[in-house]
C-alpha cells in the first residue's frame, strides 16, 4: 500500500519554522528555498500558507510586538505609583521576552531593510519610549535616583533585558526558570536606580 504524502503543515507550524530559519541565517540570508528545505515541503507549498517571507517576518514580529504591547494594557501595567507600574512592566518584558524568545530575539535583529523590518523598529521604539515615559515619571516622583541620567538608564534598563535573548536556553541543563530570570532583572535593576530616600 502507498501513502500520498500530504502538507501537514498549517501557518503557525510553518511560522515556527520560519523563526528558526531567520534567526539562525538571518533574515536577509533566508531565501524561499531554505525555508522549503527546513520545513521539507515545496516552495509552492509555502506559497499556499503566505505570500512570501516578508509576510513570515511580519507574522512573527507581529507575535512579539503584540506581546509586549499587550504588557502596557495589563491592570498592574495602568494602576498605582510609576515606579510600580515600570516594575511589573519590567518583569513583564522579561516574562514575555522568555516565554516568546525566537520571536522577541527576531525582533530584536530586525535591521529596517525592509517596510516590515521598519514597522517593527518603529513600534519597538513606541514601546521603548513608553517605559522610558514611566522611569522618567518615577524620577519626577522622588522613586527612582536622580542622579543617574535618565538616558543612560533606559538604555542599561533595555541592555540588562534584551541581552537575555542572546544567552538564555530554556532547554540547558541547570537553567533557571522565566520567573527567576525575571526576579532577578527587577531587583537588580531597581536596587540600582531606587533613591536612597
Amino acid at each position: 500500500m502507498t501513502t500520498t504524502r500530504r502538507d501537514t503543515y498549517t501557518p503557525e507550524s510553518l511560522l515556527t519554522v520560519a523563526v528558526r530559519i531567520f534567526n539562525e541565517r538571518g533574515y536577509d540570508g533566508t531565501s524561499m528555498e531554505h525555508l522549503s528545505k527546513a520545513a521539507g515541503i515545496s516552495k509552492s507549498s509555502i506559497y499556499h500558507h503566505v505570500s512570501g517571507k516578508e509576510e513570515l517576518l511580519r507574522r512573527a514580529v507581529s507575535r512579539a510586538l503584540d506581546g509586549l504591547f499587550g504588557i502596557l494594557a495589563e491592570e498592574h501595567a495602568r494602576v498605582g505609583t510609576a515606579v510600580q507600574r515600570l516594575e511589573h512592566v519590567t518583569r513583564r518584558t522579561v516574562e514575555v521576552l522568555i516565554a516568546e524568545l525566537p520571536y522577541v530575539t527576531l525582533l530584536l535583529r530586525v535591521r529596517g531593510n525592509t517596510d516590515t523590518e521598519r514597522w517593527a523598529m518603529e513600534r519597538r521604539r513606541e514601546f521603548d519610549q513608553q517605559v522610558a515615559d514611566l522611569l522618567k515619571e518615577a524620577v519626577a516622583d522622588g522613586d527612582l535616583r536622580s542622579d543617574v541620567e535618565l538616558r543612560l538608564a533606559t538604555r542599561l534598563l533595555f541592555g540588562m533585558i534584551n541581552s537575555i535573548a542572546e544567552w538564555y536556553r530554556p532547554d540547558a541543563r541547570g537553567a533557571s526558570s522565566g520567573q527567576q530570570v525575571a526576579d532577578a532583572v527587577v531587583q537588580m535593576a531597581f536596587a540600582g536606580l531606587r533613591s536612597g530616600d
